[in-house]
Formats: C-alpha cells, sequence, structure tokens
C-alpha cells in the first residue's frame, strides 16, 4: 500500500516550515482581519468568527495555538491572511497561517513522533509529528483533527 501522501505546506513562525494533510482540508481563503468578527471571552489565539459560504466559521490563530508569535502581531488590518478550512466529523475550523508554501508529497512511514526536548507539551497535543526533508530541515505535521477536537472548542460550541 502507498504510504505517501499530499500535504499542504506553511511557514510556522519565523523560520519553521509546517504542513497539514490534503484530505482534511476543505477550502484555502484569504481573510482579512477586517472581516474577523471578534468574540470576547475566547482564548487568545482564537480571533473570532467569519461568515463562511453563509455559515460561521471559527478563525484561530495556529501560531499562537502552537505557543509561537501571534499573527495579529505585526500586521495591519488590511492585510490578508491564508485561511485553511479545516473538517473532522462534520466540525470545520479556520486556521489562519501567514504563508502557503506548496503541496508536498511525504511518506507517513517516515513521520517521527513527537518528543519533549523538540516540542513543548502545548504543542505536542496539536501535532502528529516531524518529517525530516532532503535538506535534513524538519517539517512539523500538524494534527487537524486534534486541533478540531482540543478541549477549548468544547466550552464555545
Amino acid at each position: 500500500m502507498n504510504s505517501e501522501q499530499k500535504f499542504l505546506s506553511f511557514n510556522l513562525g519565523a523560520k519553521d516550515t509546517a504542513v497539514i494533510s490534503l484530505q482534511h482540508i476543505t477550502e484555502v481563503l484569504q481573510v482579512s482581519l477586517t472581516e474577523i468578527c471578534g468574540v470576547p471571552q475566547m482564548p487568545s489565539c482564537v480571533l473570532g468568527i467569519y461568515n463562511w459560504r453563509g455559515e460561521m466559521l471559527w478563525l484561530v490563530d495556529l501560531q499562537n495555538m502552537l505557543g509561537y508569535t501571534p499573527l495579529s502581531q505585526g500586521v495591519n488590518l488590511l492585510s490578508k491572511m491564508m485561511a485553511l478550512v479545516v473538517q473532522n466529523e462534520g466540525k470545520s475550523l479556520g486556521l489562519l497561517v501567514r504563508q502557503l508554501i506548496d503541496i508536498e508529497l511525504l511518506d507517513t512511514k517516515q513521520i517521527k513522533f513527537p518528543n519533549a526536548e523538540l516540542f513543548s507539551r502545548e504543542m505536542s497535543d496539536f501535532l502528529q509529528g516531524y518529517f525530516i526533508n532532503d535538506s535534513e530541515e524538519m517539517i512539523i505535521a500538524v494534527d487537524a483533527a486534534a486541533i478540531i477536537q482540543a478541549s477549548i472548542w468544547e466550552i464555545h460550541n
């Protein structure tokens, strides 16, 4: 059986690269901060609600959620960010990232499990693990399903 899967790669923080499996991604949108309706009393990584095809889509600053510098720092209200609409078990969520890179074909047999030396515990909960590419660089594999199922949503859904 072929263990290669397509992933969408994007920038995470200043220098890291991360991927999410394409099978979880429904759509990719450009969103500016002015289009996001803020919601009080939410964790800081939750930027608010966006009108997506007439539905309410929660938007999450993925960098902030994973412990990086928040995306909203250093961007002006008009600058566009990319939102990856991910779905799992009928739930949708928008993950905001700074910049998309490419579609990568990665061998899921090559994935290494996250360990405490490399990743914080907050971060590890939302990772499938990581790959090492041909240039010996680490590519972080984000677990879309784990993010959608995260306990921070239970309060608000």
